[in-house]
Order: C-alpha cells, then sequence, then structure tokens
C-alpha cells in the first residue's frame, strides 16, 4: 500500500507542474555513457550519470530510438518490440525509467514508425511473397509485392559500417498498422499494464511526422486517418501523456499539428535559426510569430541545436560569447528548452560530405566527460570507422569537457547551471508569458516573461562592444524599481523606463518590483 501510494504521488507531482517547468535532455544515447565498456553508451550509462543531469538542472530526458535495428541511430527499425542489445536489456530500461521517476523528471521515447529496414519482418516476409500475411503491412505499388515503394524512391543506403540497408514504407493506410502502432506504444506508456505509469514513458517525440509521407502523395491525408486516432487513442490510457511532432516542414510553425493530429509540442525551428543570426530583427519577428501566437495549451519546444543540425558551437563566427548569450535565449526566451547532450560544454560537430549515415556522426560524438580520452565510459563506438573518426572533433585538453568546466564558475557549463536554476526558481522564467520589450538600441534584444504576480526583463547584447539602451517596458501597473538577478543592481524605474549598461555579448535580467 505504501509502495502504491509513493508511486501515484511521485505521478501527481510530474503532472501537476506547468509544462515550463521542464528543462529536456536531449540524449544521443550511444555517445552519452558507457557503463560495460563495449564502447557503446547504454541505458545504464544514463542511469548512472542522473546525478550529473539533476545537477545541471534538467528535468526531462528525451531518447534517441531504442528499439534493434541495424543503423547506429536506430532509426528504421528490425524489431519496434526489442530494444537494441548494445543499450542493455529491457530490465535495464525499465530500471531507467523508474530511477528518473523516483527522481520527480519525465522520460520521453523517439518514435519513428513510418519506415523499416528490409531485415523486419514485414518486410522480409512480404517481398515478392503476395500470400503473406504482411502484404498489406509494407507499401508495396503492385500486387505481387515485388515493387516496394522505397523511402525517397532511393532503393539501397550504405551505413556508417559499410552495410547495404533498404528502407521501405509502411503501409499507415492499414488499419493493422494503426492498431499494431497503438498496442506498441501503449505497452511502453504502461509496460506491466498495471495503471501505474511508473515504468512507463510520459510522452513520445514522433520523427518526422507528416500528414502527406515525404509529400509523395500516395500516404496523404495521415493527420485525419492515422495520427489524430493513434494519438487519441494512446491518451485513453494515459491522458497526461506528452506529444511531441517533429515537423517535418522546418519552415512551418507547426499549428497545423496541433489543429489537425492533436499533438502537444512542436520544435521552434524559427527560433532556432533567428538565435544563430544574432539579428535583433530576426529574433523579435521569430519570437513574436513562435511564442505567443499557440492554442491554448500547446507549445514550442526551444533549441538550438540537435541530433539532425550542427553544433552551435561549429556555427561560422561563434564563439564564447556567443555561446551564452545562445544559452541564455535557449533556456529563458520561453516555451519549454532542451539541451542537446554536450550542448552544455561547448561540443563542436557539423555533418561531413559522403555517402554513408557517418555523415551524421560528427554531430553525435562521444560526450566529453574527461580532460582527454578515451577514459571510463566514453562512449567511441565509432573508432577508427571512418573520416569522421580521423577529424574528430574531441580534442584533448581544449577546455570542452565536463572535467575542465564542472568546477570553474566561469565555464559554460555553470552558466547553464546558473540559467537554469534562475527558471526554476523564478516563476516568471519557469512559466510566463512572453513579450518583447523595446529599447532604443539596434546590438540589444529585449523581452519581457510575465505572470499575473512576477514580472522579469531579461536584455542580452548581441555584439562585441558594451552596449546602454533605455528598457522601455509594458507596464500595466507602476513599478518601482528593477532589481539584477545576476547582479546586486537596482535600476529605477522612470515613466516605464530604466537605464541599462550591458558587456560584450553579456546579459541583465531584472525583476520589476
Amino acid at each position: 500500500m505504501k509502495k502504491t501510494f509513493f508511486l501515484l504521488l511521485c505521478l501527481i507531482i510530474r503532472t501537476s507542474l506547468p509544462a515550463q517547468h521542464e528543462v529536456i535532455y536531449h540524449v544521443f544515447q550511444r555517445s552519452f555513457y558507457d557503463s560495460n565498456g563495449d564502447g557503446h553508451g547504454d541505458l545504464k550509462g544514463i542511469e548512472q550519470k542522473l546525478n550529473y543531469l539533476q545537477e545541471l538542472g534538467v528535468t526531462s530526458i528525451l531518447l534517441t530510438p531504442i528499439c534493434q535495428s541495424e543503423f547506429y541511430h536506430n532509426y528504421f527499425a528490425t524489431d519496434f518490440e526489442k530494444i537494441d542489445q548494445e543499450y542493455g536489456s529491457m530490465r535495464d530500461y525499465l530500471d531507467l525509467v523508474k530511477e528518473v521517476h523516483r527522481r520527480g523528471m519525465k522520460i520521453y521515447q523517439d518514435i519513428e514508425m513510418q519506415y523499416v529496414s528490409h531485415e523486419h519482418p514485414w518486410f522480409s516476409d512480404s517481398y515478392n511473397n503476395s500470400a503473406s500475411r504482411f502484404g498489406k503491412y509494407i507499401y508495396y505499388l503492385d500486387t505481387q509485392n515485388k515493387s516496394p515503394f522505397w523511402l525517397y524512391n532511393i532503393a539501397e543506403f550504405t551505413t556508417f559500417n559499410n552495410l547495404k540497408q533498404k528502407i521501405a514504407v509502411v503501409n499507415l493506410n492499414n488499419p493493422a498498422v494503426k492498431q499494431y502502432t497503438v498496442d506498441v506504444l501503449k505497452f511502453w506508456i504502461d509496460p506491466n499494464k498495471d495503471g501505474v505509469f511508473d515504468d512507463g514513458v510520459d510522452g513520445f517525440r514522433f520523427d518526422h511526422m507528416m500528414d502527406d509521407l515525404d509529400n509523395m502523395k500516395r500516404l496523404s491525408n495521415l493527420f485525419k486517418n492515422f495520427w489524430k486516432p493513434v494519438i487519441t487513442e494512446l491518451k485513453t490510457t494515459n491522458p497526461s501523456l506528452t506529444i511531441i511532432a517533429e515537423q517535418a516542414n522546418w519552415f512551418s510553425l507547426g499549428h497545423e499539428y496541433f489543429r489537425e493530429a492533436m499533438v502537444d509540442r512542436v520544435f521552434a525551428f524559427g527560433l532556432n535559426w533567428a538565435i544563430e543570426s544574432f539579428d535583433k530583427t530576426k529574433l523579435t519577428a521569430a519570437a513574436d510569430s513562435i511564442l505567443t501566437k499557440n492554442p491554448t495549451g500547446k507549445e514550442q519546444i526551444v533549441f538550438i541545436e540537435n541530433h539532425d543540425t550542427r553544433r552551435f558551437a561549429s556555427v561560422k563566427n561563434v564563439h564564447a560569447g556567443k555561446l551564452r548569450v545562445a544559452a541564455t535565449l535557449n533556456l529563458l526566451l520561453g516555451g519549454v528548452p532542451l539541451i542537446y547532450y554536450g550542448q552544455e560544454l561547448g561540443m563542436k560537430g557539423k555533418q561531413i560530405k559522403g555517402a554513408t549515415d557517418g555523415n551524421d556522426i560528427p554531430i553525435r560524438e562521444a560526450f566529453e566527460w574527461y580532460s582527454s580520452v578515451p577514459g571510463k565510459g566514453s562512449a567511441l563506438w565509432y573508432r577508427n570507422s571512418g573520416p569522421w573518426w580521423d577529424n574528430s572533433n574531441i580534442k584533448p585538453n581544449d577546455g570542452i569537457s565536463f572535467e575542465e568546466q564542472h568546477r570553474d564558475s566561469r565555464s559554460l557549463l555553470n552558466h547553464y547551471r546558473k540559467l537554469i536554476e534562475l527558471k526554476k526558481s523564478n516563476k516568471a522564467l519557469a512559466h510566463g508569458a512572453y513579450r518583447a520589450v523595446s529599447n532604443n538600441n539596434d546590438q540589444l534584444f529585449s523581452f519581457l516573461r510575465f505572470t499575473n504576480e512576477e514580472k522579469i526583463v531579461v536584455v542580452v547584447n548581441l555584439s562585441p562592444n558594451t552596449q546602454r539602451a533605455m528598457i522601455t517596458v509594458p507596464l500595466e501597473k507602476s513599478f518601482s524599481s528593477a532589481e539584477g538577478l545576476l547582479t546586486e543592481e537596482v535600476k529605477k524605474i522612470t515613466e516605464e523606463s530604466f537605464a541599462v549598461d550591458v558587456a560584450p555579448y553579456g546579459m541583465q535580467i531584472f525583476k520589476l518590483d
């Protein structure tokens, strides 16, 4: 009885907090921490590093896919029901989920049901076999199952370790596929089917989600006919489930996903690009369109890098000052912030040209735990496998490691820790609304985060020079001062304005009193 009460209490705590209290850590688990010395990051490794994640301040973990696949990134499954053995066992997975929940954190899985490897039973049994019971699970262009609909019409892909793989499109129009999807995902929501979700995921990220799959005009109206029914059915099991869509069109604000597919969150790609630009006009426009116009209860995930994009530290002309500004905007602008593993250290990496999926390894390298590698837990699964290894971004004693940064109060890692602590300890930063704040300097970007009880102004300097400006706050009631949260400075407010001086690539945060 006591155990059941404790589990229910943990569930209440996790689901009752406003979503914007969340800070999500997006982990590419194969590269994070290797618990057993085989070179591959694994589920037990994540569990062993939960103290690190909590000390950083994150509240939720987003895994990349864990299902069995011949691809190192685990998209394009060979079995949706089995965990990649290099990540560990089902017991390892359940232990991780339960420990995450015991700590009051959340965990999300990344899912892609639209494609399978040619080694998946649906394909291997049905290809060239019209009598197969899986004949309608794969989208074939003929009745004899001889002409599969390949991903992007490409018949064969090469993996980083020179395996040849074919990727077939799943027939999402098949009711049996829809039901299978519901059944598999319901298992991950409540593995032991006891109605207590201490062993289940708190939500899913649906990768490459589209209404018309790959814009091929073959699998269309999927929001209405596939995704909405699936999501609706999943939420009958756990109404608190959070569904995140990666909109395949990165230029979309994602509102159609809210309206038509019933997802809860999408990714704020436009803010990502605006932050990278260090252009006040672009930032102001992007923040207004992305953060202020979402339907009630729907949210944008704010990020500066992920497993498909360049590392922010490898963007042209980015340096330590810009990394701090980007971190500030990533965490404090609004929405639900997401940190890609190693981002908090300033890890570097960008895609390279080539003909295999190894092209993305530079943005998915081993987390840098130590000043020089290898060390205990270093996940160097790609060692000696190609140009991504020969030109690795991981360099000894370059300041980009946990070991070099965690005790340095001036480090990027501790900048992230400080910002997350500010976010968590101030309601306006934790779950307040966003509003632009005007100032008279083109190099200073300023905004207000506010609740009914609290108002906080954030000012960031986008330039390499000290900048001064008058900050004009759209006040609905009078305030007499602005107290610095990063300094002890108190600004007097006169006619809704106060003056600030901001250091090169610096930031000031003021609570209005």
